[in-house]
C-alpha cells in the first residue's frame, strides 16, 4: 500500500478511498419445533395421542383432560397442553413445550403430579445453543412408593415394566458454512416388558415430549479486490468551523422507538414473592424480539401464554393496578406495578375481576382478569400477552421491555386449587361492587355501535375480527368499545 501511495503526486492533495468490490452470501435460517402432551402405543391397537403440535407456523394445543382408552385404564391426565414456536432468519430460534398434570398410568400403578418438557434452540452466524431448562417431573409414585426423578433415571415397575424420566438428546448441527443445534426431551416414559393387567408386552406411554431445532447459514465472504480511487477533499470555506464528529452509535433517531429490542438484563424478579401470571394449564414459547408488523418499533415486546378461554390471570407480585381499560391493540388490558417499581403488562383479556380497578392494591396471586383474545388478537388462539418492564428501563418508554421467558420459567405456579373452583377461591366481592362474580367471564365483546338496523351487512362488518396480533399497550390508544 505504501509503494502505491508514493506514485501519486503530492501536489494533487488527493485522499484515497478504499472501496470493496467483493460480495457476501446472505444469511438465512431454518427452524422447526414439535411437541405432544401424551402418546400411547399398544401392540395390535391404534393407540392414542393428545395435544400434538408442530411449527412453523406457531401452534398451540390447549386441552382439558385426556384418557386412553375411554375408561382411563392405561392412561389418564387432568390437563394437557403443548406449544411449538419457530422464528427463522439470520438469528434463528425455536422452542417447544408440553405440560401434563394429574397423571395415572397402568391403572394407578404409576402416578405423577406434573410432567413438563421444554426445549429451546437458537443459532446465528457466530454460535448455536440448545437448552431443556424448565423441564421437570414432580410427585412421581410407583406402586405406592414415592421416588425422586432425575435426568435419564430408570425405575422398575415390579418385574413387568419400567419408567424413565427426563431423557434428552442434544445434537450440534454446526458445519463449515452453518451453525445449528437440535434438542429433544421426553419428560416421562413408561414401558411394559411383560404382559400385565390385560395389556401386552411392548405397551409404551410417553408423557411430555418437546423438540426444537434451529439452523442458520454463516456468511461466506468471497475474495475481495480493492481499488484505490482518488477523491478530491472538500475545501473549507474561510472562517468555517470544524464540524464536530458524531460519537459511536449516533444516527437517525425516532423518539420513543428502537430498531431492535434492548439487550438482555437481569432485574431481580425471581427472589421470591412472584407467581406465574396464568392459573391452570398453559403453554408459552420464547418469541420476545420476533418481528411484529403491527407495532411501530417492529418487534414482539413480550411472551404469549396460551390457555383456555376464561383461565384466571393472577397478579405476579404484590403491587398496584393501573391503566385498566381498552386499547386498539391490547384489547381489554391492565398494568401492575410492584413495590420495587417494576411494571407488568397484561393484554387481550376476556374480562376483568372486581380487583381490576385503577389504584387498587393487590397481593401476588390475586385474580385480576381472565384469558381471552380481545383487541387485534381476535383471530388468534386465546392467550395472555405478558410483558415485563423493569424499573431501571422505564426511561426508555414502551421499548424498555425485557425477555419474560426466564422469569416465567422461574416463577411459582399456584397449584393448590382446582380450575373448576376458581369462583369460590377468588377473593369475595365487596357489597358495593356491581361487577360480576369472579369466574363469570365475558366470552366475547365487540363494538356494534356502527351497525345500522336498516343494513343487514353492517352488523357482520362491525363484529369482524382483525387479523394482526396484539401488542403495544402504550401505542395507538382508542376509546373503549361499548360493552
Amino acid at each position: 500500500m505504501v509503494a502505491v501511495a508514493r506514485l501519486i503526486p503530492v501536489t494533487l492533495a488527493l485522499a484515497l478511498l478504499l472501496v470493496s468490490l467483493g460480495d457476501a452470501s446472505a444469511e438465512k435460517g431454518t427452524t422447526t419445533a414439535r411437541a405432544f402432551a401424551v402418546q400411547v402405543a399398544v401392540p395390535g391397537q391404534s393407540g392414542g395421542s393428545a395435544a400434538s403440535v408442530s411449527a412453523p407456523p406457531d401452534a398451540v394445543g390447549v386441552g382439558g383432560s385426556f384418557a386412553y382408552p375411554a375408561d382411563g385404564s392405561v392412561f389418564r391426565a387432568g390437563s394437557v397442553t403443548s406449544g411449538a414456536f419457530a422464528t427463522p432468519g439470520a438469528s434463528a430460534s425455536s422452542s417447544a413445550s408440553a405440560e401434563v398434570s394429574s397423571i395415572s398410568i397402568f391403572g394407578g400403578d404409576v402416578t405423577v403430579s406434573t410432567v413438563t418438557a421444554k426445549a429451546r434452540s437458537s443459532a446465528n452466524s457466530r454460535a448455536s445453543a440448545a437448552s431443556s431448562v424448565g423441564s421437570a417431573v414432580t410427585g412421581l409414585t410407583i406402586l405406592g412408593q414415592a421416588v425422586a426423578p432425575g435426568a435419564g433415571t430408570q425405575f422398575p415397575i415390579g418385574d413387568w415394566g419400567y419408567v424413565v424420566t427426563l431423557q434428552e438428546g442434544n445434537t450440534s448441527l454446526d458445519a463449515a458454512n452453518s451453525k445449528g443445534a437440535r434438542l429433544f426431551i421426553t419428560g416421562l416414559q413408561a414401558h411394559l416388558t411383560a404382559d400385565h393387567n390385560g395389556l401386552p408386552a411392548g405397551t409404551a406411554v410417553m408423557v411430555g415430549y418437546a423438540e426444537a431445532s434451529a439452523e442458520t447459514d454463516v456468511v461466506v465472504k468471497t475474495e475481495r479486490k480493492h481499488q484505490l480511487i482518488p477523491v478530491q477533499p472538500k475545501r473549507k470555506k474561510p472562517g468555517q468551523a470544524k464540524k464536530q464528529k458524531r460519537g459511536p452509535g449516533v444516527g437517525p433517531e425516532v423518539p420513543g422507538f428502537l430498531i431492535r429490542p434492548p439487550e438482555d438484563v437481569t432485574p431481580r424478579l425471581t427472589a421470591g414473592g412472584y407467581v406465574f401470571p396464568v392459573y391452570g394449564p398453559s403453554s408459552f414459547g420464547d418469541t420476545f424480539g420476533a418481528p411484529r408488523g403491527d407495532v411501530a418499533s417492529g418487534w414482539h415486546h413480550g411472551e404469549d401464554i396460551f390457555a383456555p378461554l376464561g383461565a384466571p390471570l393472577l397478579a405476579v407480585a404484590d403491587g398496584t393496578i393501573f391503566s385498566v381499560g381498552w386499547n386498539h391493540l391490547g384489547g381489554w388490558r391492565l398494568w401492575l406495578r410492584d413495590h420495587e417499581g417494576n411494571e407488568f403488562y397484561y393484554a387481550h383479556l376476556s374480562a376483568f375481576s372486581p380487583f381490576a380497578v385503577n389504584g387498587r392494591e393487590v397481593k401476588a396471586g390475586t385474580v385480576v382478569g381472565f384469558v381471552g383474545n380481545s383487541g387485534d388478537a381476535a383471530s388468534t388462539p386465546y392467550h395472555l400477552h405478558f410483558e415485563i418492564h423493569p424499573v431501571g428501563r422505564l426511561y426508555m418508554g414502551y421499548d424498555g421491555a425485557v425477555k419474560p421467558y426466564p422469569y416465567l420459567l422461574a416463577w411459582k405456579h399456584l397449584l393448590d386449587v382446582d380450575f373448576a373452583q376458581v369462583a369460590g377461591w377468588a377473593p369475595p366481592i365487596s357489597p358495593e361492587s356491581s361487577a360480576p362474580k369472579p369466574g363469570a367471564i365475558l366470552l366475547s365483546s365487540s363494538d356494534i355501535s356502527t351497525a345500522d338496523g336498516l343494513d343487514p351487512g353492517s352488523l357482520q362488518r362491525a363484529v369482524a375480527p382483525v387479523s394482526a396480533e396484539g401488542d403495544g399497550a402504550l401505542l395507538r390508544l382508542s376509546a373503549a368499545p361499548t360493552r
